[in-house]
């Protein structure tokens, strides 16, 4: 909510942006705060956004669905914490990516070199006992890059954002190719399914409409993430039987 509104992002406390009193502790707790106060500002009564408990949400569950999956494959080589770190980092940008694109439809270079930057950090580190990957998920990033980046040079803009290219290189790059090409397209899929559908559900005669394109890629890595290669197990026995 602060980003590029000329608000520090860390100094500075959170405040009710109606009448910018600061908030207690007890106003901050995760989602029960929302609910407690029931949505309202506790001095002023205006409004808060849904936002806040919706992504508060999320960022718990990112948490939870992560640590599982490191409980199931975790990393080798001593790194465990670290590659937890970074992989829940990754990941939170890209929430963060998600629900700043959803607002403005754009992608900040600041957020985005984040992500890369913390998937360039966590190949590294993974490739301490495999120093080949940094060379295929530095592969992937690059495919993924210059695929998304001839959809937006091809069309002027007018598919795909400059950003969303940026995305997809830190995406390919923190998973390698095949999960990152499992994500191209789940991103593709339930991008076209969302499309559609809000054209159906809102009467709209055109289908060009701006949606933004960043939560679906992200969440498109968050399930590749997760549960790619099962998805590619099931798809190879159903093309195969």
């Amino acid at each position: 909510m602060r980003l590029n509104t000329g608000e520090s992002l860390i100094y500075g406390g959170s405040r009710c942006f109606s009448c910018s009193r600061r908030l207690r502790w007890f106003e901050l707790i995760p989602v029960v705060s929302y609910f407690a106060f029931r949505g309202k500002c506790r001095s002023c009564g205006a409004g808060i956004s849904l936002q806040y408990p919706l992504v508060e949400l999320a960022s718990g569950l990112l948490f939870l669905f992560i640590y599982l999956k490191s409980t199931q494959s975790p990393p080798t080589g001593g790194f465990e914490w670290i590659t937890f770190a970074l992989t829940i980092s990754f990941f939170w940008l890209l929430l963060t990516l998600s629900v700043y694109d959803i607002r403005h439809q754009i992608l900040p270079d600041m957020l985005v070199g984040a992500a890369a930057a913390a998937a360039i950090v966590f190949v590294t580190a993974q490739s301490i006992q495999n120093p080949s990957l940094i060379l295929v998920h530095g592969f992937a990033g690059a495919a993924l890059f210059l695929f998304f980046g001839a959809l937006w040079f091809f069309s002027q803009g007018r598919w795909m954002g400059l950003g969303d290219a940026k995305l997809a290189f830190a995406v390919g790059l923190f998973l390698g190719p095949v999960p990152a090409l499992v994500a191209l397209f789940l991103s593709f899929w339930t991008g076209a399914a969302v499309g559609i559908a809000w054209v159906l559900l809102n009467r709209i005669r055109t289908l060009k409409i701006p949606i933004p394109f960043g939560p679906f890629l992200a969440a498109g890595a968050f399930v590749a993430y997760l549960w790619g290669d099962i998805l590619i197990e099931q798809y190879l026995r159903l093309v195969i039987y």
